[in-house]
């Protein structure tokens, strides 16, 4: 395997949307979503093994998460395992980490990758980003995988390419915020618009430029750390300055402001897994069109359910069609599967209502 070779993987969400399975305290990269035998964060540690070296993927994660990364990743050091100690979006704690593997390895070419979705051929995602990995060592840029969209999703940015080219990797025109229906559809009949899956490939010198270049306060902050990086003094360093940081996302930070931005179209299917209705849509169903996880299920006319229990619990569900149901603990969770982007106003009642220590 090339040693210059790293990722970072990003861990630190806490996927309220997936409530009441995936909490603050315990959220739903840390679990097994689809029943695999395997949680999310596992999933995604062994398919970035196959293309960089073990010892040089990073995670990434508020520092409450810290003893959960340990439990399910127990072959990485501490090393490894990057801590935020303050929530600040994506561009404070990528930056963060690049300055540590450019310290480490001025050579680095590095993939950011969320570690909660579905990625089924590996192979060829392994594939597309070795094709991205070679063209950031030999070109300053920064790349995007995006996705061919396959219905006008609002969920989603777009990235705009340049179609005059033939070129597997193309020139990106623009970042487009989260459309209406109609905008959506008019994306995907232009022909020249992926779905962002938030997946970054580049040099380590090339990002650290662009945030020179976009963000020179933050850029400032965390450079003043370099000396400390990867030493004993790295700890009071971060505890006392991250919390300074601006909450930016990368894309605002530096790509949608940098001229040097390309992207390959994704060959693999994928699944961003950000609500039960797309785990819904990607797991087994039954005959009635039921998705179910754990459960034992008994149903009579009740059809298009997302189903999920512990280990085994009967399920006998009459009468109900396209709900999300839930059962956790002392919560059971009842709700129409089109009103799914509302669970997050849910559980903001719910934690209003009975304690904080629900959601």
């Amino acid at each position: 395997m090339n040693k210059n070779y790293y990722a970072i993987l990003m861990a630190g969400g806490v996927g309220s949307r997936f409530w009441p399975i995936s909490t603050e305290e315990f959220p739903k990269q840390f679990h097994d979503m689809l029943g695999t035998g395997d949680t999310l964060i596992q999933k995604t540690f062994q398919r970035l093994s196959h293309l960089i070296p073990k010892e040089n993927i990073f995670i990434l994660t508020n520092e409450r998460y810290n003893d959960l990364v340990f439990e399910q990743l127990p072959e990485v050091t501490q090393r490894q395992v990057v801590l935020e100690p303050a929530m600040r979006n994506t561009a404070p704690c990528i930056l963060y980490a690049s300055l540590k593997i450019q310290k480490e390895n001025p050579d680095a070419i590095m993939i950011v990758a969320p570690s909660d979705h579905w990625i089924e051929d590996e192979a060829t995602f392994s594939k597309n980003v070795k094709q991205a990995f070679e063209f950031c060592s030999k070109n300053n840029a920064l790349m995007t995988l995006g996705i061919q969209p396959t219905f006008p999703n609002t969920g989603y940015g777009y990235i705009e390419f340049d179609k005059t080219s033939a070129n597997t990797i193309k020139s990106v025109n623009q970042f487009r915020e989260k459309p209406d229906y109609e905008t959506a559809k008019e994306f995907i009949a232009q022909g020249n618009f992926l779905w962002n899956a938030g997946i970054f490939m580049w040099s380590v010198k090339s990002v650290i430029e662009a945030f020179q270049n976009n963000q020179p306060n933050l850029y400032a902050l965390f450079e003043n750390g370099i000396s400390a990086y990867n030493t004993d003094l790295e700890d009071s360093f971060i505890k006392e300055n991250y919390p300074k940081a601006e909450n930016i996302s990368v894309d605002y930070a530096i790509m949608e402001t940098s001229k040097n931005v390309f992207v390959i179209a994704a060959e693999f299917d994928w699944n961003d897994l950000g609500t039960w209705g797309s785990l819904y849509d990607k797991l087994d169903k039954d005959a009635a069109n039921n998705a179910v996880v754990h459960a034992r299920t008994l149903t009579e006319d009740a059809s298009g359910n997302m189903i999920r229990t512990k280990k085994d619990k009967i399920v006998v569900i009459d009468g109900i069609n396209d709900y999300i149901i839930v059962d956790k603990d002392e919560v059971l969770l009842i709700y129409p599967k089109t009103k799914e982007q509302d669970i997050k106003k849910v559980l903001q009642k719910v934690k209003d209502k009975f304690g904080k220590h629900y959601g």
